[in-house]
Parts: C-alpha cells; structure tokens; sequence
C-alpha cells in the first residue's frame, strides 16, 4: 500500500499540469486574440512613447 501514497502525488501533479498546459493552449488565439494584440500594441506604444520623451528630456 506505500506504493499507492508514494504514486498519488505525482499522479495528482501530472493530471493538473496536463489540465493547465490545455488551458493555455486552448486560449491561444480565437476571438480574444485581436483585442489581445491591440492592447499589447497599445502597452508597447505607451512604453515607446515614455522611454523617446524621457531621451529627449535628458539630452
């Protein structure tokens, strides 16, 4: 029976990683995936935008 305690975790850890990676894949594009990108794109601008200003301020 200590073989059946020693397998359950491992077991219980494989299965939940499994159930996680399907997740992620599953989430991977679809409808989301525009409004994703916009709001990475708008993110990357913001960044762009603060680092020019922040250039431009120090020279």
């Amino acid at each position: 029976m200590d073989y059946v305690s020693a397998l359950v975790p491992p077991v219980v850890m494989a299965i939940f990683f499994i159930g996680v990676v399907r997740v992620i894949v599953k989430t991977q594009g679809g409808g989301a995936k525009a409004k994703e990108d916009a709001a990475v794109d708008a993110a990357l601008a913001r960044a762009e935008g603060t680092r020019k200003a922040s250039a431009g301020t120090d020279a």
